[in-house]
C-alpha cells in the first residue's frame, strides 16, 4: 500500500476518534435504547437537505498541485439513516511528465450518484455522525497528449515525425466506496472528511494515447484512494 494512502487512512482514523471522544454536553442526554429506538420509528421520513463543497482539491491545487477538482454535493435525510446524493464536480490537469517530457491537459465536468447509510442514526445526541456509502461516477471529456519528435524507424533514423494527440474525446465511468464523517461546527454548518476507494469500470482509449486523468477519478489506474474535506450547510426546510 502507498505510503500517501496509509497517511490520509491514519489522519482520517485521528479525526473520527477525535470527534466521538471529545466531551460533549449532548452525551449527558443520551437515553436507554428503548426510548431510542421509540423516538427514531416516530420520526418523520424526511429531515433535510443539505448543501456543500469540496475544498481539498481545490486547496492541493492552490497549493501546487497539478490537479484541480472540486465539486458540489446536495444530500438528502431519510430517518437520519439513509442519505441519497448527488455530486456535481469540475476537474482540470495541464501538466508535462519530467520523465518523458508528455504533455497531457484536460478539463470537463463529472457527476456522481449514490447513498449514504448513518451507522448511528438512532444516536441522536452525538455531536456528528459515521457513514459508509456508494457512488456511481461518470465523466464525458476531450484531452490533448502530445510529446516529443518521434523517429521512424523506416526511413534509417533520418525522419522525425511529432506527435500530437488533441482533441480525443473520451467517456469514463467508476465505482466508490466511501467511509466519512460530519460534524456540526455552528449552527447549520457543518463539515465533513471522507476515504474513497475509486474502482474504475470502464475508459474509453484511443489508437495513439490513453487519458493519463480522468475528470473526477483521477490519474487513470485500476484502483485508488481519495480523500475529501467538505464544507457543508443545512438548509432551512
Amino acid at each position: 500500500m502507498k505510503k500517501k494512502t496509509l497517511k490520509y487512512i491514519s489522519l482520517f482514523l485521528i479525526l473520527t476518534s477525535s470527534l466521538f471522544l471529545l466531551p460533549s454536553h449532548a452525551y449527558a442526554q443520551k437515553k436507554d435504547k428503548e426510548t431510542l429506538k421509540a423516538e427514531y420509528k416516530a420520526s418523520p421520513l424526511y429531515q433535510g437537505t443539505s448543501v456543500g463543497i469540496e475544498v481539498a482539491g481545490a486547496g492541493g491545487y492552490l497549493l501546487g498541485g497539478d490537479i484541480l477538482s472540486s465539486e458540489i454535493i446536495v444530500q438528502t435525510n431519510l430517518k437520519n439513516r439513509f442519505l441519497p446524493v448527488v455530486e456535481i464536480g469540475y476537474g482540470k490537469t495541464d501538466v508535462i511528465n519530467d520523465a518523458n517530457d508528455m504533455h497531457y491537459k484536460t478539463s470537463a465536468p463529472y457527476f456522481r450518484i449514490g447513498m449514504d447509510y448513518n451507522v448511528f442514526y438512532q444516536k441522536p445526541y452525538l455531536p456528528g455522525y459515521l457513514y459508509v456509502g456508494l457512488r456511481y461516477g461518470m465523466s464525458s471529456f476531450t484531452y490533448d497528449a502530445s510529446g516529443p519528435d518521434m523517429t521512424d524507424p523506416n526511413y534509417g533514423g533520418h525522419i522525425t515525425v511529432p506527435f500530437a494527440d488533441l482533441g480525443v474525446k473520451s467517456n469514463a465511468s467508476w465505482l466508490e466506496g466511501v467511509v466519512g464523517i460530519k460534524v456540526k461546527i455552528y449552527k447549520r454548518f457543518h463539515m465533513g472528511w471522507a476515504v474513497r476507494y475509486k474502482m474504475r469500470m470502464s475508459v474509453d482509449s484511443h489508437e495513439n494515447s490513453n487519458p493519463w486523468y480522468v475528470p473526477g477519478f483521477g490519474k487513470n489506474a485500476g484502483s485508488s484512494f481519495n480523500l475529501t474535506y467538505n464544507l457543508i450547510y443545512n438548509l432551512p426546510f
